[in-house]
């Protein structure tokens, strides 16, 4: 019966040799090169663009989704989920960095984008020789994404972009990123995508974000003034940007949900190591008293649970197939159990874990902005409830 359940547990969360060699390469890199530099880049607000380099240079994890052929590691949706859960665990900041280079920027971008623009930039991102984003939220639109008001006005052999995008991640770090805006102000339901450089004339980094948790990953404004963009930089075609970009947001939301899940490990082992091994009190370890038993064990207990549903989910992810009602809910559902269980951390460490001593209340800051980024949790319960609406009413 053990081997059994051991099997299933591997399929579930490591379904091939190449996930398990994955997996033990990710976590040796972000236990020796995350750990040691998270602290000190959440105080200053800095991005660690070596340890960047190094994710291309030492373990190829730029382009993981893109197949082998393109230059790619050939993976899938559960290989994304076991780097941002792994590297999660130390430095959920960076790891939100790569999350928009990799997610945002580069597994979009080769689904949507032509073979003459692969040709162009997939290498530079791929290599890490370029740091990407993706310019998607405004000051005045964010969960409503097609309220944006960026507008794209089609010039000869070019497209004349005005407007500002708000929060984006790598903004001042970045050399290239995927912009959505639209061609005309009172289209609703209508996108445009293009791939932006930095150095195009009329870009420009507005002010940087102030943040209370994610600070090792720069966000920024991008602000479009009469910016050119050559018209073979349109990404599919005019106004048909939605497929591509609701597409897209299936993977960022399951791999945010993959960051929830190695904060809330990381706070588990912390918690549960100093209650069972370490702390004592009235004579007694810590982990005796009913109190703490509670919240351990419903920590541990909420998140065995969201990393089931999180890989599961993962696993029915690809660019041939959509699975919004799965993304949402584990979406919703992880973010929500690793903000519970980093303050569960934060209160049994007591004074420990209110002070920069311990990682939990870092953890628990980061926590929180993955209810936010990718659709805020709000979002996800109207989604869900769409896409129920949709399967009852068709009688499923």
């Amino acid at each position: 019966m053990t081997a059994i359940i051991e099997k299933q547990k591997d399929i579930l969360f490591t379904p091939s040799d190449s996930h398990a060699e994955l997996r033990e390469n990710v976590a040796r890199f972000a236990k020796q090169e995350l750990d040691a530099q998270a602290k000190e880049n959440d105080e200053t607000e800095t991005f660690n663009k070596e340890v960047f380099q190094k994710l291309a240079t030492e373990l190829g994890l730029l382009g993981v989704t893109v197949p082998e052929k393109d230059g790619g590691l050939g993976l899938d949706a559960v290989a994304a989920v076991i780097i941002h859960e792994e590297m999660s665990k130390y430095d959920p900041g960076f790891t939100l960095s790569y999350l928009a280079h990799e997610v945002l920027f580069v597994n979009n971008f080769y689904y949507s984008g032509n073979a003459e623009q692969k040709s162009r930039y997939l290498q530079k991102v791929i290599s890490g020789e370029w740091i990407a984003g993706m310019g998607m939220t405004e000051p005045g639109a964010g969960t409503d994404v097609l309220g944006m008001a960026t507008v794209a006005t089609k010039a000869k052999g070019k497209y004349i972009l005005n407007g500002t995008k708000q929060y984006i991640t790598n903004g001042s770090i970045g050399s290239v990123f995927l912009v959505y805006a639209k061609l005309h102000k009172r289209d609703i339901k209508k996108t445009t995508a293009f791939i932006v450089e930095s150095k195009f004339k009329g870009f420009s980094v507005g002010k940087k974000e102030e943040k209370m948790g994610m600070r090792s990953s720069p966000t920024t404004q991008l602000v479009f003034e009469d910016m050119e963009v050559p018209e073979e930089n349109l990404i599919g075609e005019e106004n048909g940007a939605i497929s591509h970009m609701m597409r897209n947001l299936e993977i960022e939301r399951i791999t945010l949900a993959a960051q929830s899940l190695g904060i809330a490990k990381r706070c588990l082992d912390i918690m549960s190591e100093y209650s069972i091994v370490h702390r004592e009190a009235f004579g007694k370890k810590l982990s005796e008293f009913g109190q703490i038993q509670r919240m351990i064990a419903e920590s541990y207990a909420e998140y065995s649970a969201a990393r089931a549903f999180v890989y599961q989910v993962a696993s029915n992810i690809n660019p041939g197939s959509r699975n919004s009602l799965g993304a949402a809910s584990a979406k919703l559902f992880t973010t929500q159990m690793a903000e519970r269980v980093s303050r569960n951390a934060i209160q049994v460490l007591g004074g420990y874990g209110y002070c920069r001593e311990y990682p939990v209340e870092r953890l628990h800051r980061d926590s929180i902005l993955l209810s936010i980024g990718g659709g805020t949790n709000e979002a996800m319960q109207k989604n869900i409830i769409s896409d129920l609406k949709k399967q009852y009413e068709s009688g499923l």
